[in-house]
């Protein structure tokens, strides 16, 4: 059994082959039946039992040889163990790629539909690619204790309150959600300033020292809403190790905030939700969004 320790404190894009795309969650039941066994888990996933799971980036190298083929695939899941998303417009609003001197839209290379399940690339000039997507908005509506419980379990604690002061205890949670991930591949084994663009997402985590040479170092991240420092925010970084699963856990300051020190080599990932109460419609109560940054920090700093 895997034991859990919490502790709280542009490049030429090469070669793409076409691809397929993915039916959204509210793709008709008649077409249920040529979904692919990883396409139902995703969508499932993206469901009704979203609001339970981290939503992430996953290249199938963190530092590929310039030129070299790679995948970059969506998971979801819970404990940084998650099932396949498929690439898909009715998924994907937005995908970007940063460098230290461009930025270039990758939006018409998601697929209008959804039988894909990675998106292959190949980069042409070495140093740090940041790869950013937002999701389209979704709706959930989850019962009162359910909804209280993952609430807490994000640090939300002030939307709890709020409910309480508005007599919403139970009622049920009415919310539309959306995800702005990351992640940084060091292309060519190299690593430059690119790591912290600031890509204008909603809401990102923006890392102040180079995450991949952070061993052993104190590694300062920003949280940021609508440009902004996020004070208060529950930010969890998370390691899955083979036989053990860390998770550290900080609230960031004033300046939106946090410092942590890695105590692992390997694949990381950071995630943090913020949440206000919807304007513009009588039919949800609450935006959400959620934040995700993964890397991989090496074995030996710099």
């Amino acid at each position: 059994m895997k034991r859990v320790r919490t502790m709280i404190p542009t490049p030429t894009l090469l070669t793409l082959r076409p691809a397929q795309a993915f039916p959204g969650h509210a793709a008709p039941r008649q077409r249920a039946s040529r979904w692919k066994p990883w396409l139902c888990a995703g969508l499932l996933a993206l469901g009704a039992r979203a609001q339970a799971h981290e939503f992430w980036l996953r290249p199938s190298l963190f530092a590929p040889a310039v030129g070299a083929p790679l995948s970059l695939s969506l998971s979801v899941g819970e404990q940084f163990e998650g099932s396949p998303v498929a690439f898909g417009s009715t998924v994907v609003a937005g995908l970007q790629l940063f460098t230290r001197t461009a930025t270039q839209d990758l939006q018409a290379l998601v697929p209008p539909g959804a039988s894909q399940s990675e998106l292959p690339l190949r980069f042409g000039t070495q140093g740090t690619h940041l790869l950013a997507l937002d999701s389209r908005p979704y709706t959930i509506e989850m019962a009162a204790d359910k909804f209280t419980a993952y609430l807490r379990e994000e640090g939300l604690e002030a939307i709890v309150a709020q409910r309480e002061a508005q007599g919403q205890t139970q009622a049920p949670g009415r919310e539309r959600y959306r995800r702005h991930v990351k992640t940084l591949l060091r292309v060519g084994q190299h690593s430059d300033a690119a790591f912290g663009v600031r890509t204008g997402q909603t809401l990102e985590i923006v890392p102040r020292q180079d995450p991949t040479h952070a061993l052993g170092r104190d590694l300062a991240f920003d949280v940021l809403f609508q440009g902004q420092p996020l004070q208060g925010a529950l930010l969890k970084a998370w390691h899955q190790g083979r036989t053990q699963l860390t998770v550290l856990r900080a609230r960031t300051n004033a300046e939106g905030r946090v410092t942590y020190r890695l105590p692992w080599a390997g694949v990381w990932m950071l995630s943090v939700v913020h949440m206000e109460p919807a304007s513009d419609t009588p039919a949800i109560d609450w935006d959400s969004h959620w934040g995700n940054l993964t890397f991989e920090t090496l074995a030996r700093p710099r």
